[in-house]
């Protein structure tokens, strides 16, 4: 059995389905196994927050189409929460509980049996408290089902022609924000500005981290750090983000690596098996 198979034979056991609907690659190659194995008894879902970085609410939207899935957008309200305007450690918890409580209603309205993510086997390792309001909200998890770790969803994406299959990952903006300093739009849309500067420049894998004093670490793949400290890039950089609202602009000299802000959490938070 293939591992598009292994998938397939998955979602059609769950009978119908709402896919938490990201436009990332995990998130759509759910979502195209879902519409194979369920056909219109699957549904894509997204919600659409200040969080949402500019032009992916539109990609999920052209991706559903291709996939020929229905697509519902649902706004959600995570900022009038104040757990998770204060953004904690487990700020994703309230996030991922935010969208959940919006999902479960129109699932219930459009006779959907399961709510389905895209989390795959290599999420399982790391500090991720969106887990947790999954687990409590009863959210499969396919692509753990299935025994995916990145690697396999991507080639599974490729191979069925998905045009997002190498796009590289997009946790939420807030995620890019440190923690203990609230999460507000402005600052988010700080962040998502510089970002796009970033990537008009022809770079893919990036981060703009939010700093305490409105101080913005950029970064990016090593190889690209003598190119950002170069005139007049330089200049055009730090010209760009302290328009965008930023006071002091410094490189990682680390370079791009997903997670980083996790560095500051104690062993024990980090941990799989610790409470979030």
């Amino acid at each position: 059995m293939t591992n598009g198979e292994r998938l397939i034979e998955v979602l059609h056991g769950y009978g119908s389905c709402a896919v938490a609907f990201s436009a990332g690659v995990d998130s759509t190659v759910v979502a195209k196994g879902a519409k194979l194995a369920l056909g219109d008894r699957a549904v894509a879902v997204t919600g659409a927050s200040s969080s949402l970085a500019e032009g992916e609410l539109d990609e999920a939207r052209r991706l559903a189409e291709l996939i020929g899935i229905r697509h519902e957008v649902l706004a959600t309200d995570e900022f009038a929460d104040p757990n998770y305007l204060k953004n904690g450690p487990d700020r994703c918890y309230f996030c991922k509980t935010e969208l959940y409580d919006k999902i479960e209603p129109l699932a219930r309205r459009l006779g959907l049996a399961v709510i389905a993510n895209g989390a795959n086997l290599d999420d399982v390792g790391d500090y991720r408290p969106g887990m947790t309001a999954a687990a409590e909200h009863a959210v499969r998890s396919p692509l753990i089902e299935c025994g995916f770790g990145k690697a396999e969803v991507r080639a599974l994406a490729a191979e069925w022609q998905l045009p997002i299959w190498d796009k590289p990952a997009m946790p939420c903006l807030s995620s890019r924000v440190a923690y203990g300093e609230e999460v507000t739009p402005e600052r988010l849309a700080m962040i998502d500005g510089a970002e796009r500067f970033l990537r008009a420049l022809g770079l893919r894998e990036l981060r703009v981290r939010y700093h305490k004093g409105d101080l913005a670490r950029v970064e990016v793949p090593g190889d690209a750090l003598t190119r950002l400290c170069a005139e007049p890039l330089r200049s055009q950089l730090v010209a760009e983000l302290k328009r965008l609202g930023f006071k002091y602009v410094a490189l990682d000299l680390e370079g791009f690596r997903s997670g980083s802000q996790n560095l500051v959490l104690i062993p024990a938070q980090c941990s799989p098996h610790a409470p979030s």
